[in-house]
């Protein structure tokens, strides 16, 4: 059987946790965070470390254990009970950071600790009959919500600048469910693939697996390392 995407680890033991967690999509999003904050006017590292954590925790953990709890699209064999724990327990760790976190920044963290825990439950549980597992959903609650709560909590408000720059990642996130949904078809659903490619030259190419998951994983993974390198060039910017 095929691995069910390009970065899961051979099944069995403690693999089976890291490919849960969906290791560059999980460092893609945190890059959003980190995108936000630091186009804030001010970057405060503390607050910019606590809003990380809280999103690895919502996202990193809480968000891929409910998906990989409904339907088992990873294949794990990692215990249900585990699974549903970990959704519940990264929740509270990561409203627990937006509590603590409404004494510093203010109460209008509030708003998006309320969105945050919705989203993932909703995203991932495919609830309200899956109106927010979409394409637009996904953009929405893993690109432009992240990159609005980095900013928020380093500015105290929202504005143009936010607006903008969640506008582009919600952008970059449609541009990744456009990819990674029929990568996932192919691993995970296609038994059979048939049929040729004829160029104008005569030349004919067999369709296969490969040829059709290569040039879509290979746009998947440099997208998410492009977005970590962007990250950091901006802290960068901030601390040197």
């Amino acid at each position: 059987m095929a691995r069910p995407a390009f970065y899961a680890a051979r099944p069995g033991g403690w693999r089976d946790w890291w490919t849960m967690l969906h290791p560059p999509y999980t460092a893609w999003h945190l890059s959003y965070v980190v995108i936000g904050a630091t186009l804030a006017p001010r970057t405060d590292g503390g607050r910019l470390v606590a809003t990380l954590l809280a999103f690895f925790f919502a996202v990193g953990i809480a968000a891929h254990a409910l998906d990989e709890l409904h339907g088992r699209p990873l294949h794990t064999t990692i215990p249900s009970a585990w699974l549903a724990g970990l959704g519940a327990g990264g929740l509270v760790v990561a409203c627990t950071f937006g509590f603590v976190g409404v004494a510093v920044v203010g109460p209008g963290l509030l708003v998006f600790i309320a969105i945050g825990p919705l989203l993932v439950s909703a995203y991932n549980l495919e609830l309200f009959d899956g109106r927010i597992h979409t394409d637009l959903g996904f953009a929405a609650a893993w690109g432009a919500f992240p990159v609005l709560v980095g900013y928020f909590v380093q500015a105290d408000r929202i504005d143009m600048t936010a607006t903008l720059a969640a506008v582009g990642a919600f952008g970059i996130s449609l541009a990744q469910r456009s990819l990674s949904t029929p990568a996932r078809s192919l691993r995970r659903r296609a038994a059979r693939i048939d049929g040729t490619i004829t160029m104008h030259d005569g030349s004919v190419n067999e369709l296969s697996a490969p040829l059709l998951l290569v040039p879509l994983e290979r746009a998947l993974s440099s997208l998410s390392w492009a977005m970590i390198a962007l990250a950091l060039a901006l802290v960068a910017a901030r601390v040197f």
